[in-house]
Parts: C-alpha cells; sequence; structure tokens
C-alpha cells in the first residue's frame, strides 16, 4: 500500500509559525502533526506501506525533505518527494505523485488528525473518511444508502442533506483508477470554483460503479490555525497520558509542579514553576518562574517569571515578565 499526503500550501492561517516552518511539522504534544497523520493512518491500514509520497512546495527546502524521508523510514516505508509549484486545486496536488498511485493506495492531507477505532477494509473499491459534526454547512459531505454506500458528495450545503462531514483522508483499492480520472479532468481543464477537485475525480468514479463507503472516525482534531493547533495538542496529550515518551530523561525538572499530562522534551529545564495540564515543551528549551497552562512551547525557548496560557511560542524566543495569550514565531523576543 502507498500513502500520499498533499501539504504544499503555505499554511497562511497559521502565521507566523510558518513562515520558517511548515504547517505539517509543526509539533502538538511533541511530534510534528505530520508524523502523527502517518502513525495512525498506518495503525488503522492492516496492510505494510510500501511508500509515503510528501508532495510539497519546492520552497520548503532540504531540511524538511530530509524530516520528512526520516517520518516514512520511521513507520518502515520509503519516502519520496514530489514537487506542487502551484496551488491548483487537491486533484491537482494528488496527481503530482502520479507514480505513487498505484494499487491500494490512501491519499490523506495533513492538516487534520483522527483517532479511529477501526482497521480498514482494503477489499472495498474507497473509502471516504468522515465524523458526524453538528453543524455541516461549512464542510463537504457524503450521503449514504440503506445498504451503507456513499451516494453523494455535496460541498458546503446550505440546507441539510447530511451532517457527515469529509475530514481530508481517502483510501483507494485501485490508485491507477483515480489517476485516470483525474487525468481526465487535467485534460479536459475540467474545474470547480476555479481549481481541479478531487471530488468530481470521485464523483466520476461512483457514476461508473465504484462503490465508496464511509471510514467514520472517533474524533477530528484540525490544526488550521493557533487556537485549533493548541486544542489538538490538548487532545493529543491525552490520548497519550501516561506513556514514558512523554518525558525526556534527559529533562531537568527543580522544584517545580508538573500536572499531567504534559510532554517535556530532550533537555527541557524547569525551575520553580507550574507546568500543566497540557503543555508541550520541545527540545532545549528552559522555563523559570513561570506558570503554563494549555501551552505549546516550541525548541530552545525561554520562558521567565511569565504566566501563559492558550498560548503557542515558536523556537528561540524568549520570553520575560508577561502574563498573557500569546502567539509568537522564531526568534522573538518578548518582555
Amino acid at each position: 500500500m502507498n500513502i500520499i499526503i498533499p501539504m504544499a500550501g503555505m499554511g497562511k492561517r497559521m502565521r507566523p509559525h510558518t513562515l520558517t516552518v511548515p504547517k505539517p511539522l509543526l509539533p502538538v504534544g511533541g511530534k510534528p502533526i505530520v508524523q502523527r497523520l502517518v502513525e495512525d493512518i498506518t495503525k488503522v491500514c492492516g496492510e505494510k506501506v510500501n511508500e509515503i509520497a510528501f508532495i510539497i512546495s519546492p520552497l520548503f527546502g532540504k531540511e524538511t525533505e530530509k524530516n520528512l524521508i526520516e517520518i516514512a523510514a520511521s513507520q518502515g516505508a520509503k519516502g519520496v518527494i514530489y514537487y506542487q509549484e502551484e496551488a491548483l486545486g487537491t486533484a491537482h496536488a494528488v496527481m503530482c505523485a502520479a507514480p505513487a498511485l498505484t494499487g491500494k493506495t490512501v491519499v490523506a492531507f495533513a492538516d487534520t488528525l483522527f483517532k479511529a477505532n477501526f482497521v480498514m477494509d482494503t477489499n472495498n473499491d474507497g473509502a471516504i473518511w468522515v465524523q458526524r459534526i453538528d453543524d455541516p454547512r461549512q464542510f463537504g459531505v457524503v450521503k449514504v444508502n440503506a445498504e451503507g454506500f456513499i451516494t453523494d458528495f455535496v460541498e458546503k450545503p446550505q440546507e441539510f442533506v447530511s451532517d457527515l462531514a469529509i475530514i481530508g483522508i481517502y483510501y483507494f483499492k485501485d490508485g491507477d483508477y483515480l489517476k485516470k480520472e483525474i487525468q481526465y479532468l487535467l485534460d479536459n481543464n475540467i474545474k470547480d470554483k476555479g481549481e481541479f477537485q478531487l471530488t468530481n475525480a470521485l464523483e466520476n468514479m461512483k457514476n461508473k460503479g465504484t462503490k465508496f463507503v464511509p471510514g467514520k472516525v472517533s474524533e477530528w482534531l484540525d490544526c488550521g490555525n493557533k487556537e485549533a493547533t493548541v486544542f489538538t495538542n490538548q487532545r493529543v496529550l491525552e490520548y497519550d497520558k501516561g506513556k514514558p515518551s512523554l518525558r525526556s530523561s534527559t529533562a531537568k525538572i527543580e522544584n517545580s509542579s508538573i500536572i499531567e499530562p504534559c510532554f517535556i522534551g530532550d533537555n527541557v529545564v524547569i525551575t520553580n514553576s507550574v507546568v500543566g495540564p497540557h503543555v508541550s515543551i520541545s527540545e532545549g528549551s528552559k522555563v523559570d518562574n513561570s506558570i503554563l497552562k494549555n501551552c505549546i512551547i516550541q525548541k530552545n525557548s525561554k520562558i521567565n517569571s511569565t504566566y501563559l496560557i492558550n498560548s503557542m511560542i515558536g523556537n528561540y524566543v524568549e520570553i520575560t515578565g508577561i502574563a498573557s495569550d500569546l502567539n509568537l514565531g522564531d526568534h522573538t523576543i518578548s518582555k
């Protein structure tokens, strides 16, 4: 099985953090978003993953590419980098990894995480992963018939047709067939809202007899902006609660209280502070005489005499004497 992960977007809603790091490599619960996504998909696939294709912008750089290859290797798969130089829609993004579109294939867009209690049935023609939501008006949804097959794809319905929202993860038994249908869209310049849309290819496949089933996840976690990402950090820490991997053996904690669950990375130093619950502190950061709740602190930052809540702090940030809800990018000094 192959996994294709389109992630070429520049993550403008996550600025300032995405000015220096692609959004899928931002950490939640001590791991990059895309690493958690790959791990979770691998768990529910039920089959060996041979290749993970990452579709990125060429502007992301060699360090990002190296990190992605290592993430694939951690799952026993070959990592391959493909480029999308222009944002022309979801179908176009997937087609940028055309060589990987063969055989059993999962396509997963890298701005979402999920929790699921099923193992995917790879004998189905295809599966669209969904979650039931209260207000579906801002999402693409699917309608399902009495036999459990998807009958319609509806984009942002303003009147109720279904509450099963598409979360951006798809399984195809025949990746070559999907490739053929996307190529048809490209060759005939078939666009929706100015872009080549994956849902148009799915609709064509369905009309030709492909039977898609819904894969219903138990929780859908968004990483689209700072508030959503901080909340997702909270949820993944709850899922990982009690795991030894949440606290590095090289962390130094003196005269401080850690309210679990928290992630504390390598060589983190915490003194005279209260940290938690739901705080992630990455490698090399230092916290002194401070209170942190529901925060993400990235690498090599220094927090002194500060009260932070619901905050997201970048790498190499220095904060002194502040009480606030903050969103600071890399190499920032705030006093």
